[in-house]
């Protein structure tokens, strides 16, 4: 299993709406950029993700599942981007922002610090870890 993280405002998907969408997930589309789209057709089934609100808020609110991997974005008329389908596991019972991980040390290398803009990112363990135990799940 790998990890990623996958940002979106929140008034265009928030979390709420993530965790509305249920069993079935909702699809992760509309990336335009050609690193994140590598990155959504390296998600394998089962692969866990941060959930990262941006904008205003800057900070990780949960975590989902894909539940369903790349396959040709409907909305992207030129057919060369991806969506995944995920689903809601569970939120952190204490969010993590964006502030706190660039305040640590342990996190200079890592890509939400290094490549923020970014939109779909891989998560090395190490750094999934310590952002699990500092949104105490």
């Amino acid at each position: 299993m790998k990890f990623w993280l996958i940002k979106t405002e929140p008034e265009e998907w928030s979390w709420t709406q993530q965790v509305d969408a249920g069993n079935d997930g909702a699809e992760w589309g509309g990336v335009r950029n050609f690193q994140a789209s590598k990155n959504l057709k390296n998600m394998k089934l089962g692969d866990r993700c941060f959930f990262y609100h941006t904008g205003k808020i800057k900070a990780i609110v949960g975590i989902v599942k894909v539940t369903k991997t790349a396959f040709l974005d409907k909305s992207d008329k030129t057919k060369k981007f991806v969506s995944v389908i995920v689903r809601a596991l569970y939120p952190l019972k204490r969010e993590v922002t964006l502030h706190e991980i660039k305040k640590d040390k342990d996190f200079r290398d890592f890509s939400l610090v290094k490549q923020s803009r970014l939109s779909v990112m891989s998560v090395d363990l190490k750094y999934w870890k310590k952002i699990c135990k500092m949104g105490k799940i």
